[in-house]
């Protein structure tokens, strides 16, 4: 049995082209669509249905008998107990015209609060990948590892689940050479447990070096993992869109992406991967328009 819909007012308006692009962008993969206005979530072991009812009332809904935690944790999820405008505020829109541009264009946008477990997990699927694909293997991973939360439902498998696997069985799971990675990450993290404690509790440069050790982690997926995992702000990921962005709009035309790293770290502060996030959803946005 599911709750009643009941409502959440934030205190920043966010409208619902904003809303699908959190939770549909490429910060997580496990966002669904299950109606004209309704949207799934799983993260963890938490379940929860969100129903956007105008730009500053938001409805929720989760199974009954976890829904007092899960309201608690939907909270911190979407970032709803932190000052957006504080952020912004702290980003050079008034001297740069392009992120002005694309901050009024997606009101609202924020960086979700992911378990960096699974983001590690779901960004070591997404090499060369898109949205879409990524988005399968997660759900065959829950499907044929994780545990049952929900008629149904799975939740993705934990580290240690999947340390007692195969890498033949994780290919079952439309993986490829992901697999191979992604079975000895595991492995490792099986080895030392605390590994992924210690990459959060440490500054950012310190733990984009140690996450880089892993099998598999490059420079942009350490960066997706510890922007949206570990909450270290100043990562600013270079993937496709964002490479075009930044030579389109900022004129950085010959420029490789660890150069394009260091601009968007230097030129956007402290929260670098919130610029990141808007470039992204706009570049994105105007190509599907165009």
């Amino acid at each position: 049995m599911w709750t009643d819909w009941e409502t959440i007012k934030l205190s920043n308006p966010l409208p619902v082209h904003s809303l699908e692009e959190i939770l549909d962008g490429g910060q997580a993969f496990r966002w669904n669509k299950i109606s004209d206005t309704d949207w799934q979530g799983i993260w963890l072991s938490n379940l929860v249905r969100l129903r956007p009812l105008s730009s500053t009332n938001l409805a929720w809904s989760a199974p009954q008998k976890e829904a007092d935690k899960i309201y608690a944790n939907l909270i911190s999820y979407l970032s709803l107990d932190h000052s957006l405008e504080k952020s912004i505020d702290q980003l050079p829109w008034r001297s740069d015209p392009h992120l002005s541009h694309c901050l009024k264009q997606f009101p609202g946008l924020r960086l979700l609060k992911q378990p960096l477990e699974e983001t590690l997990l779901t960004f070591l699927c997404s090499a060369t990948k898109q949205i879409l694909q990524i988005k399968q293997m997660c759900e065959l991973l829950a499907r044929n590892i994780g545990t049952e939360i929900h008629p149904g439902i799975h939740r993705l498998p934990t580290w240690e689940e999947i340390a007692e696997t195969s890498e033949k069985q994780l290919r079952g799971c439309a993986l490829g050479f992901r697999a191979s990675y992604i079975f000895k990450v595991a492995q490792l993290l099986k080895d030392q447990p605390k590994f992924l404690k210690q990459v959060e509790a440490v500054s950012y440069p310190l733990a984009k070096e140690r996450l880089m050790t892993l099998p598999g982690v490059g420079e942009k997926v350490a960066d997706c993992v510890l922007l949206f995992g570990a909450q270290k702000q100043e990562a600013f990921p270079v993937d496709t869109w964002i490479a075009k962005t930044l030579e389109r709009r900022y004129r950085l035309s010959g420029w490789n992406k660890k150069q394009l790293t260091q601009f968007g770290q230097i030129h956007f502060g402290q929260y670098a991967g919130l610029a990141q996030q808007y470039l992204f959803a706009w570049e994105r946005t105007h190509h599907k328009q165009k």
